[in-house]
């Protein structure tokens, strides 16, 4: 009975990854496809900095090595993802540095992303808040790479926490009409409804699981207190020279 019901979980739990893939990059297209990856058909702006061409496809290579992973391991093709795995410590770290780059370059000469009314210096820590979790949890990915049920759950909240960005720039207005409810609301959610479904699933906590997801959600709401506040501001001018 128990051998039986083993394989027919873990089909269920490569399907519900690879749903959750497709997802993200379909969220990622209908934020940023108008104004970066789609471009040519929407006539928008020309993208006013190098360093934003290159963070834009570097984020799209993430999400692609997300759905790839994801996608040879429900294919059973574990030494691939192993190998590509060292690939993707190296390009999380270009995720970081570019995104670094592009946060300091916001919050220096401004942004077309940038809220209006917002100061530069107090917006910038939502980008750098989003590097600072993403990189957190990358550490505990890697550290738990041989532990497949704590690293693929670390990986997938590394996923969500890009999220918001492109939630932001959905179209309909909904960033205007609910702020934070929406591109942080919705993530948070996400995360409640995939640890809570988790837990049931499989009868059990994963405590790391919890761990990050708290870590997540908390880094989301907290951000936004903290952005005027004078121990901010000194920092954020620091780094951006």
């Amino acid at each position: 009975m128990a051998d039986s019901i083993l394989p027919r979980r873990r089909n269920l739990d490569h399907r519900f990854f690879g749903i959750l893939a497709s997802a993200t990059v379909i969220a990622v297209l209908i934020g940023f496809g108008p104004t970066f990856y789609l471009k040519p058909l929407f006539n928008s702006p020309p993208v006013s900095r190098s360093i934003i061409f290159v963070h834009g496809f570097v984020m799209a290579a993430w999400v692609l090595l997300f759905v790839t992973q994801v996608y040879f391991i429900s294919s059973k093709k574990i030494k691939l993802h192993q190998k590509l795995g060292f690939a993707g410590i190296g390009l999380a770290m270009i995720v970081f540095v570019t995104g670094m780059m592009v946060t300091v370059a916001a919050a220096k000469y401004g942004s077309a992303a940038s809220p209006a009314g917002i100061p530069p210096l107090q917006f910038m820590i939502v980008p750098f808040g989003d590097l600072i979790v993403f990189a957190t949890l990358m550490a505990f990915a890697i550290y738990y790479r041989k532990k497949a049920a704590n690293h693929k759950r670390l990986m997938l909240l590394t996923v969500i926490n890009f999220l918001p960005p492109a939630i932001a720039r959905f179209p309909g207005g909904l960033t205007d009409t609910f702020g934070p409810l929406w591109f942080y609301g919705v993530p948070t959610l996400l995360t409640i409804a995939l640890i809570t479904a988790d837990t049931w699933y499989n009868r059990r906590l994963n405590k790391v699981f919890l761990v990050g997801g708290v870590l997540l959600v908390a880094a989301m709401w907290i951000r936004l207190p903290l952005a005027g506040t004078a121990g901010w501001l000194t920092f954020a001018e620091w780094l951006a020279g």
